[in-house]
């Protein structure tokens, strides 16, 4: 199982600096063919994507998120950092499991 990066440069060049694929995506168009190339690829168990990608191509994120059990879409901050709306993880496992970490 391998993971994929799709995101800002700076993202996926340091992701393949660890030996992760990725591809950047400036523009919806190609947020959408990246993701459609990571999931196409059969060996490809965890897409890793940024918050701001994943934004501009919810509808298709959610897609795979609340519609396929494989593969596994991880939302992570860009360089900028985390967008203003979404909660902390530990708030997200609290809400989830009810225990603060």
């Amino acid at each position: 199982m391998n993971f994929f990066c799709i995101g800002d440069e700076d993202t996926v060049l340091g992701f393949r600096l660890a030996g992760v694929e990725g591809r950047v995506a400036e523009t919806i168009t190609e947020s959408r063919e990246a993701l459609k190339v990571a999931t196409s690829m059969s060996d490809v168990g965890i897409i890793i994507i940024t918050e701001r990608v994943a934004q501009q191509i919810r509808t298709d994120v959610d897609k795979y998120v609340y519609g396929t059990d494989f593969p596994l879409i991880i939302e992570i901050p860009d360089r900028a950092g985390p967008l203003p709306e979404r909660k902390p993880i530990p708030e997200l496992v609290k809400q989830a499991v009810g225990v603060k970490i």
